[in-house]
């Protein structure tokens, strides 16, 4: 349970898998995408309507079934981030990172000193049994950051920001940098898939691990061999909707199966 496997896995250049689909601190629903067998799962308070307050029992019952909570927070805010980590989360993941200077800023609000500046006050130990004492003294070894390049920006100054230390993983989210292109929600466009495939050559070495996150199985096989180490594969929501989607044409189709 303690500390959870990710970021080893991560630092040992395994490949880690885990998929979305928590939109609302449902108990049941993290049960069944559990089941599935991630080694994360991606809750996002990002866009979704809740926050950290919300999620003390979702992320304890992950912690619990050894599966990293990995939430990304609205900003980088060293408040956000904070309470993130202190209700459960393994990896915390900040959006919209577009230069070293604001890179560094959410690495002190992720780790504790001398590393960073986070205050210190952790509650999901005492959630879920473990030693609050050790946590403290160890969670930097645990804490996984993952900051999102989102943006052609960010890509011009991807040089400085994996000059920053204390990221873990950074994030490329596709839809948010086709429309930074000027290309809105054409991620195969060929400049978007020309950064996308450029990013994990630049981190190769560094000790960062290139993550994305897709829906086609096709695909994310794709980035793999490109160097994505880290992916987030679709959600438990869209491909359940996908599957009873083409129930219901088969069904009202053929009723009868003849």
């Amino acid at each position: 349970m303690y500390p959870n496997p990710l970021k080893k896995k991560l630092s040992s250049g395994e490949l880690v898998l885990g998929t979305g689909g928590v939109h609302g601190p449902s108990l049941h629903l993290v049960g069944a995408i559990i089941g599935t067998g991630p080694e994360f799962i991606w809750i996002d308070t990002e866009h979704q309507p809740f926050g950290a307050e919300a999620l003390t029992a979702t992320c304890a019952i992950m912690r619990l079934r050894g599966v990293a909570p990995l939430v990304r927070v609205a900003w980088n805010d060293p408040a956000l981030i904070k309470k993130t980590y202190d209700v459960g989360a393994v990896a915390v993941m900040v959006p919209q990172i577009d230069d070293a200077e604001a890179a560094a800023r959410a690495v002190e609000f992720a780790r504790y000193p001398p590393q960073g500046n986070r205050g210190i006050s952790p509650n999901w130990p005492m959630v879920v049994g473990t030693d609050r004492d050790h946590v403290v003294a160890t969670a930097n070894e645990e804490t996984v950051l993952i900051v999102q390049m989102e943006s052609k920006t960010a890509y011009e100054n991807l040089d400085q920001i994996i000059q920053v230390e204390g990221i873990d993983v950074i994030m490329v989210g596709p839809l948010d940098l086709s429309a930074s292109l000027g290309k809105t929600g054409d991620t195969n466009d060929p400049e978007v898939q020309e950064i996308m495939e450029d990013v994990p050559r630049r981190l190769k070495g560094t000790g960062i691990v290139a993550a994305t996150t897709l829906v086609d199985v096709a695909e994310i096989q794709e980035k793999i061999r490109w160097g994505y180490g880290m992916l987030n594969v679709g959600s438990i929501v869209g491909y359940g909707a996908q599957v009873l989607k083409g129930n219901l044409d088969e069904l009202r189709a053929n009723p009868k199966g003849e």
